[in-house]
């Protein structure tokens, strides 16, 4: 299976960005919900660039 270079920590991003702003909904530990939105948001970010950058790119097949 190939993936796109980028996509996993994009993904992973999305998820933990989506945890943190249910976290932020349901008022447990604020703090905590905003550290895992802020790291979701940066792994979507850095994710993306990579993404961007290696647009040709796909990683080896895993064997």
């Amino acid at each position: 299976m190939k993936v796109r270079r980028g996509a996993i920590p994009t993904f992973l991003g999305t998820a933990v960005t989506a945890t943190g702003a249910a976290l932020t909904a349901m008022e447990i530990v604020p703090l905590v919900a905003a550290g895992a939105v802020g790291f979701g948001l940066a792994h979507i970010v850095l994710g993306g660039i990579e993404m961007s950058r290696n647009k040709n790119n796909r990683t080896k097949r895993m064997n």
